[in-house]
């Protein structure tokens, strides 16, 4: 897998997710530590990064209202407005900071919805770059991450899934989107096999 035709897609990784005192972490916490994911996500950022994948950050955020959304909001995202999640300018919506952007990352504007590429400029950013594959992390492994793959599978990228850098809200939710649904519609690995699919290639200092 060519590092310069490779980008790796980063799913939420928000203080509402990721840490303590976040309004979703306790949901998703025993998940997060089942599968190491944080960690493994941070390794597997600095080596791509290292060896030329493009750096993809796709959190999403809404005002305080949640006036981008409908009024009454079902599913997923009513979970979202009643525990007021990912709102702009707050400490829960920031990206986790052991994964803060680096400059040369790209942060995806515009999420407002479970696919990543839905709302967002994400398909034309790839595209530009050259990327033909794409692995994906984040929450929840069976929400955004899986829509997101569905779409990036359909558009004709070469998709992978990290199995171990993804989290959900229940063991049998994560069990069930890696064994059945990932298989479908992507490459799954664990994030030790994905790096080891990338050519050795540095970047020049």
């Amino acid at each position: 897998m060519n590092p310069k035709q490779t980008a790796l897609v980063l799913i939420e990784y928000q203080n509402d997710f990721t840490s303590e005192g976040g309004t979703l972490h306790e949901g998703v916490k025993a998940v997060m530590d089942s599968t190491n994911m944080l960690s493994n996500t941070v390794e597997t950022v600095e080596q791509a990064r290292a060896r030329g994948v493009t750096i993809v950050h796709a959190p999403i955020t809404f005002t305080d209202d949640y006036h981008e959304l409908t009024s009454q909001p079902y599913g997923i995202l009513k979970g979202v407005v009643d525990t007021k999640s990912f709102r702009q300018g707050t400490w829960g919506a920031e990206i986790v900071d052991v994964l803060k952007p680096e400059p040369t990352d790209i942060v995806v504007e515009g999420k407002r919805g479970l696919c990543g590429f839905a709302s967002t400029n994400l398909d034309f950013i790839l595209r530009s770059r050259g990327i033909t594959n794409i692995a994906l992390g984040g929450f929840l492994t069976n929400c955004c991450v899986e829509s997101t793959m569905r779409t990036g599978y359909e558009k004709g990228y070469n998709v992978v899934t990290l199995k171990d850098c993804t989290a959900a809200l229940s063991e049998e939710e994560q069990r069930l989107a890696v064994e059945k649904n990932y298989p479908m519609f992507s490459q799954p690995m664990n994030h030790d096999e994905f790096l080891a699919q990338l050519s050795q290639e540095k970047v020049a200092v």
